[in-house]
């Protein structure tokens, strides 16, 4: 099922995005996000039923048993979850398909193998968040983060400048470089701090998967 949801992740060659119930080609649109530069957002990444397959598949996993229990990780390409990697291959072929320049990630990162190979998924209740922050530097550059179920705003910041990002089910963030590296970033949905555009954001349980890459020097 999941590889008629994403197709064969090892089709390069395919310059499309089919699918096997007659879904129309995805039309991937990316955003540079200017004040910070090597951030990027494509907010119609996932199809409703791309985010419906892989929520079925990390519930029938059985990750999150209680709720006490909001956080999964897999470290190694042989480890991740069998959708990991198509969705891997959906994200550099969506880069490929676009003609930004420069591109979403460099093709130093784009086409590095694999492209991932460590995973952590994350739930949160309403009102819980993640705190500011800088990912370890034991993950290699290039890190993309995927949001489901509810809407929230994700803050990047540095010493003089905040800039609010809107993550709605479906999107894709990707960070590099400066972004990566320079910004820290965090999601406050402590009660009247989701505010987009002046509305107040219903919260509800979300879901978010990033991916990243070990570093070359990590043991």
């Amino acid at each position: 099922m999941l590889e008629q949801v994403f197709g064969s992740s090892s089709d390069e060659s395919d310059s499309s995005d089919r699918y096997s119930d007659g879904e129309r080609e995805r039309e991937w649109e990316w955003e540079s996000i200017s004040e910070v530069k090597g951030l990027w957002l494509c907010s119609n990444f996932l199809s409703p039923r791309h985010q419906s397959c892989i929520l079925t598949s990390i519930q029938s996993e059985n990750w999150f048993p209680s709720p006490s229990v909001n956080q999964a990780m897999r470290f190694g390409l042989q480890h991740l979850p069998s959708w990991a990697p198509p969705l891997a291959h959906s994200i550099r072929r969506s880069i490929r398909l676009q003609a930004h320049n420069p591109p979403p990630l460099p093709a130093h990162i784009l086409y590095r193998e694999p492209l991932f190979d460590q995973m952590i998924a994350n739930v949160y209740q309403p009102g819980e968040g993640i705190c500011a922050h800088v990912d370890l530097l034991r993950f290699d550059d290039g890190i993309a983060i995927l949001s489901f179920e509810s809407d929230c705003v994700m803050h990047f910041t540095n010493a003089s400048l905040s800039v609010p990002v809107l993550l709605t089910p479906g999107s894709l963030v990707l960070m590099s470089g400066e972004a990566r590296y320079r910004w820290k970033h965090e999601i406050n949905r402590s009660p009247e701090f989701q505010i987009w555009q002046g509305r107040q954001l219903t919260q509800s349980k979300r879901t978010s998967i990033t991916l990243r890459k070990l570093s070359p020097s990590t043991p």
